[in-house]
């Protein structure tokens, strides 16, 4: 058995711009706005997002606190989900055990996977209001399913994806659809690079 850990945003759906605005709108509510636009959001995945907020002295705290009202308004119809994954993920989860390991929160997440037919795929979703480290999320879901690292698969779209999983001891698997360039990905060296989510069945 495998162990297949999926990030949400930018793997399986196409949500950056609305994550974008959701993370703009919180900076500009508790006074530290980004100043450079898409490029310095961005990079905010360049490790782990949270820590990456704190580095620039946003105070998570009130970054949370004005997250839950201007979560409530998010609008899951500008989020398009990425058809051509679904089959795939259908395919690896008759074999399986897949969970989401996500620096969006759960009810978020829950409420697209049910509005884009994605239910009951997923066994388990470890959000942003379960810990913010995705390295630990991994260390929990390995000790919880009993796992070896070289059975265990983080699947990410962003650098910080590539340098948690490998924190974490386990396989990385990076993708190319998603928030960061080919180029950035391939710089970020994961065990895997895909370029289509039907590559995904080579984990099978």
């Amino acid at each position: 058995m495998k162990l297949l850990l999926f990030d949400f945003d930018g793997v399986l759906v196409d949500s950056l711009d609305v994550y974008e605005k959701t993370v703009t709108d919180c900076l500009e509510k508790i006074g530290q706005p980004l100043t450079r636009g898409r490029d310095e959001f961005l990079e905010l995945f360049e490790g782990n997002f949270y820590e990456s907020l704190v580095e620039k002295g946003v105070d998570l705290e009130k970054f949370i606190a004005a997250s839950v009202d201007i979560l409530s308004r998010v609008n899951y119809a500008e989020m398009k989900p990425f058809d051509a994954i679904r089959p795939v993920l259908r395919e690896l989860a008759a074999h399986h055990p897949l969970i989401i390991i996500s620096s969006n929160d759960t009810p978020t997440i829950t409420e697209a996977l049910r509005l884009y037919d994605f239910n009951g795929i997923f066994q388990e979703i470890l959000g942003s209001d379960f810990m913010f480290s995705k390295k630990e999320k991994i260390l929990y879901a390995a000790d919880k399913y009993d796992a070896s690292p070289a059975d265990i698969y983080y699947i990410g779209d962003t650098t910080g994806d590539i340098k948690e999983g490998r924190q974490a001891g386990i396989q990385t698997v990076g993708i190319t659809w998603g928030w960061h360039s080919k180029e950035l990905m391939a710089a970020a060296r994961p065990d895997y690079l895909f370029h289509n989510p039907e590559n995904l069945l080579e984990l099978n």
